[in-house]
């Protein structure tokens, strides 16, 4: 097997609260940085408004996500797991690792993964290992990644602490078939170009579904760059993938109609699928319907977390209508919802 991840020092709770304070002193400050649209992939603006699949690409880089806070939990997490400065607890230990895993922190799930493979403070258990192992290595984390080829598949169940914290459900916004979706109030940011901005509301409308949701899902994908190419290989506006362009009968990726007809062909379904849950909608864009149903939820990647809660800042609403003549529910929407009661 190869070496465990180094257990971080407990000294570096230090570090962490130290580039915390400095993260919070920098956003306080304005910047030119600052002023741009939450999250922008730093894409050239300017571009042209309509390109064809003969123009050249503009690639953009996305910063991996970082939470501070999964970093701190994990941090004392591995002071409990090897009885740095504090007594030795495998079950706290265990305990904030998990806490830290849900907010989509990969060395924690890694280590999860460590600890119930070897039994190491917690009863061993071969699935849980392989749940946590398999999560790791979906972010791209290569210790986890070299895990897989000896624990097998996923797990289909979901570790205990894995699960939603039960709350209360907001009820579904079904629609009823020929009433429109409620005016829009997004206001997108004053770089967007207005032909592709009234262009996206007007597909919307037309397919009905909720504008707030396509702008807010274009504004995240490529920051409004008609020609914006990922290093997935995802397209266009809506970042579309060769297989979802394929799915959508989207022939020219980097024109602005049919990329945005395509995602929000993509989005209807997904609505669909998903019941309005924007959250869960939100999810699948980023990282498929696949995995949202695997792990019965918004998966516990960190870069999917943000963009959901990115989204549903945006589109300022957890429930939107959908069409559901278009396709069934999720076989997993029941359970989801329960879950959350």
């Amino acid at each position: 097997m190869p070496p465990r991840l180094s257990p971080p020092a407990l000294s570096r709770f230090g570090c962490a609260l130290l580039a915390l304070a400095l993260s919070s002193a920098v956003a306080a400050t304005p910047t030119a940085a600052s002023v741009a649209p939450e999250g922008s992939p730093g894409i050239q603006t300017g571009e042209p408004a309509d390109v064809d699949d003969a123009a050249a690409p503009v690639p953009i880089v996305r910063p991996p996500a970082e939470n501070f806070l999964a970093t701190l939990i994990r941090d004392e997490a591995a002071a409990y797991e090897n009885g740095e400065g504090v007594p030795r607890d495998g079950a706290r230990a265990a305990a904030l690792y998990c806490k830290a895993a849900r907010m989509g922190d990969a060395e924690s799930q890694y280590n999860l993964g460590w600890m119930y493979s070897h039994g190491r403070g917690v009863p061993r258990n071969d699935a849980t290992a392989a749940f946590f192992f398999h999560a790791a290595a979906e972010q791209g984390l290569p210790q986890a990644i070299r895990m897989l080829a000896t624990v097998g598949g996923p797990s289909a169940d979901l570790p205990e602490c894995m699960r939603p914290t039960p709350a209360a459900t907001p009820p579904v916004a079904r629609r009823r078939p020929g009433v429109p979706p409620a005016p829009s109030t997004f206001t997108p940011p004053a770089h967007a170009p207005a032909h592709i901005v009234q262009l996206a509301r007007d597909t919307a409308s037309r397919m009905q579904v909720q504008p707030e949701l396509v702008l807010a899902i274009i504004e995240a994908e490529s920051n409004f760059n008609v020609a914006a190419l990922s290093p997935k290989n995802a397209q266009g506006l809506m970042q579309l993938i060769p297989e979802t362009a394929a799915r959508f009968n989207v022939r020219r990726p980097y024109n602005a109609a049919d990329n945005i007809r395509g995602g929000v062909s993509y989005l209807r379904w997904l609505l669909a699928y998903f019941e309005g849950d924007v959250a869960l909608v939100a999810a699948a864009y980023n990282a498929g319907e696949g995995a949202v149903n695997r792990y019965r939820g918004i998966p516990p990647y960190a870069e999917t977390l943000a963009y959901v809660a990115r989204i549903l800042r945006r589109v300022g609403a957890t429930e939107v209508p959908f069409d559901g003549a278009v396709t069934g529910a999720s076989p997993q929407m029941a359970l989801i919802r329960s879950q959350r009661r």
